[in-house]
């Protein structure tokens, strides 16, 4: 095939010998669509064919190689009857069998009286050694290529290791020499490999399973330096836009007087932090990180309230319609004595209404819309924006934020807000083209809640507590854990606990289950909000942010299958109002070291920054719960709790060694890592 060109490595597999329609059809299902594809699924293991044994030390169930000699070959005319290739050595005798291979093709492999190379998985059958289908026959001049420790890789249907090692070596003995974007230097002192070096490495010995090993290092270094450059360079892109904004405080001050309570310092803080960017001629573009019901919300609208009186428009995007209208209610309350105009919008808005929304947007009478993701379709016009707030974001990604916000133009500065404190390591990973703003403390009015746990067996001891918080008024989640990927099973585990539960409080119970419709599952939460219902039984985690202000206490059951910062979330939900909040974890027996950590950890503090960082370490950042859901589990190979050194590394290497350097150099490195799309980069 001769030396791959580098833009080679970015073609279809289709390209390479012996992959056609079919077997590119097999590669897609794992994800293996383009040769760089190849280079980047690494083995994650090795066969050991190394060893040639004689056939009296042959080990039934296992994979062999052994040196015979042919002597005897049938090909049974009766149709379904196996084709027998007879083969021997000085100790003893072996069958070699196989289904539906063609005669010509077989004696072409197993030449008579001639000696073979044979390697695959022996078995034992009427007194006699065998190996059906083998995986590799060869002659006795290219021995190396089959006795030896072959790679193994994660293979799909239609795919055998020998067809997929013949791929797979294609590519790697033959790879372009690729100018390297690191120097010498810089590889020497933090004891990496240079790029082609580790590539083969990787794929030709056990490298690729030691996650520690400098070739595996060297890909996790480029991998994160690939995200953090994609991150940078929006950064950058957003930052070149200039604003021209021209206004004061006044307006915001007035209406911080007239609320019925102060603002935390921690409130104060990220509020003087937005004002800095407003006022900037940069683009602000800026997320909130704050723990459940630290009021993110209301300092996202206290900033708004500058932007309007300087005549532009702001938009308030929340992920569901229910979280939209708390938001919608509390901007109403907030402004009331200003000449704000807020509007509310979603999908079920009423047509008549919403006409007279889009014609106020477009002649600039409304100042505030609040909503959906409706806010952002084409048909919708404002005639100034100038500030756009998107609520739980974590469903955005880098190229979503960056179309959001070239959506408002030059002039329209953009904050995100996440109730959902991410570790610092991650939180570089997914929000370094962001500034950052955390909100550290809970509003002063706001008890802590307290957390208690309890064995499930003893659960009879909770029925007269539930029925005096239900006689008193209050409500109650009841969150049972996913039981595995079937919405069956996990339906009719919630089902029956809702049986239960509405035995004893007839007509006063709800259930919230994945199988559930949108529009089903709102309609249950808006009859719990308006105390239609006292329990609300549910299997999915109960909406981040909505505020249920009557709700004062949370059920978790099996509650060591849930993360820390997963129970966190939950137990976020109760305890909103002025009544005490109470969060009782259910368990079962024997429960394992780390599970009696979290609950010890959880009982212990209720400071979301800080249960996230422990939750990194106890599970593993490939366990931790909700992280891989929500969109933001971006790496293949790097694990920033292994690879923290690596990340570190990289974010000192991208946003401060490197800075002045041209950037063109990575642009292999970014396609190579799916990165260049993101940022627009066609070139390399």
């Amino acid at each position: 095939m001769g030396l791959l060109k580098k833009n080679f490595i970015f073609q279809d597999v289709n390209e390479l010998k012996g992959v056609g329609t079919k077997l590119s059809r097999y590669l897609k299902n794992k994800k293996i669509e383009k040769i760089k594809d190849i280079i980047l699924h690494l083995p994650y293991s090795e066969t050991d064919r190394s060893k040639i044994s004689e056939l009296n030390q042959l080990e039934i169930g296992k994979i062999q190689t052994i040196k015979v000699i042919v002597k005897k070959l049938n090909f049974p005319r009766i149709r379904n009857l196996p084709n027998r290739i007879m083969c021997e050595d000085d100790t003893g005798k072996i069958d070699i069998i196989y289904f539906n291979s063609r005669e010509g093709y077989l004696r072409k492999i197993f030449p008579l009286n001639e000696t073979v190379i044979i390697s695959g998985k022996v078995n034992f059958f009427r007194n006699k050694y065998q190996i059906t289908n083998p995986d590799y026959v060869t002659t006795i001049d290219n021995q190396e290529y089959v006795a030896k420790n072959i790679p193994k890789y994660n293979l799909t249907k239609g795919i055998n290791e020998k067809k997929y090692r013949q791929i797979s070596e294609q590519v790697t003995q033959n790879l372009p020499v690729i100018e390297d974007w690191l120097s010498e230097k810089f590889i020497k002192q933090n004891n990496l490999l240079n790029w082609n070096d580790a590539i083969k490495k990787l794929h030709n010995s056990d490298e690729s399973k030691n996650n520690k090993s400098k070739s595996f290092r060297r890909i996790v270094f480029d991998e994160i330096c690939a995200n953090f450059l994609t991150l940078s360079e929006n950064r950058k892109r957003i930052k070149k836009e200039k604003k021209n904004k021209v206004f004061n405080e006044i307006y915001a001050k007035r209406i911080i007087k007239q609320l019925p309570f102060q603002l935390t310092k921690s409130q104060k803080k990220v509020l003087d932090e937005i004002n800095i960017d407003l006022k900037s001629k940069e683009r602000m573009f800026r997320i909130i990180q704050g723990d459940v019901g630290s009021g993110k919300t209301i300092v996202s609208l206290i900033s708004m309230a500058n932007v309007i009186e300087a005549k532009y428009q702001c938009a308030l995007m929340g992920p569901t319609e229910i979280l939209s209208l708390q938001h919608y209610e509390l901007a109403k309350k907030i402004f009331k004595n200003s000449s704000i105009k807020v509007e509310f919008l979603s999908g079920k808005t009423d047509p008549i209404k919403k006409r007279e929304i889009l014609s106020g947007i477009k002649n600039g009478e409304i100042n505030l819309l609040i909503g959906t993701h409706a806010l952002f379709q084409k048909k919708i016009n404002f005639k100034k924006l100038g500030f756009v707030v998107i609520d739980e974001q974590h469903k955005f990604g880098v190229k979503q934020r960056s179309e959001l916000a070239q959506k408002g133009g030059s002039n329209c500065d953009v904050l995100l807000m996440s109730a959902t404190p991410i570790p610092r390591t991650m939180m570089m990973s997914n929000y370094g083209d962001m500034d950052i703003s955390k909100i550290t403390e809970k509003p002063a009015h706001r008890k802590k809640i307290i957390t208690l746990s309890k064995p499930e067996k003893k659960i009879q001891e909770l029925w007269p507590f539930i029925k005096k918080q239900v006689n008193e008024g209050n409500q109650i989640f009841w969150v049972c854990p996913l039981i595995e990927e079937s919405q069956f099973l996990d339906f009719s585990s919630a089902k029956r606990k809702f049986d239960l539960i509405n035995k004893k409080f007839p007509n006063l119970v709800g259930l919230i289950h994945g199988s559930l419709k949108k529009e089903e599952k709102e309609n249950i939460i808006k009859s719990f909000l308006t105390k239609k219902i006292s329990i609300l039984v549910s299997t999915t985690v109960i909406e981040v942010g909505i505020d249920f202000p009557n709700a004062n206490l949370i059920v978790i059951e099996n509650a060591n299958k849930f993360g820390l910062s997963q129970l966190h979330q939950l137990r976020g939900r109760v305890g909103r109002g002025t009544k005490q909040g109470m969060c009782m974890l259910l368990f079962k027996e024997g429960l394992s070291k780390n599970a009696v950590k979290r609950i010890k950890i959880l009982k212990n503090s209720d400071d979301g920054f800080y249960i996230a960082e422990e939750d990194l370490k106890l599970r593993g950042f490939g366990d931790l719960t909700g992280y891989q859901q929500s969109g933001n589990k971006n790496f293949k190979f790097a694990d920033p709790i292994i690879h923290e050194d690596l990340f570190k590394l990289a974010e000192k290497y991208i946003y401060q060694t490197d800075k002045y350097s041209d950037q063109s150099k990575y642009n292999f490195l970014l396609k190579l890592f799916d990165k260049a799309e993101i940022i627009n980069i066609k070139e390399f």
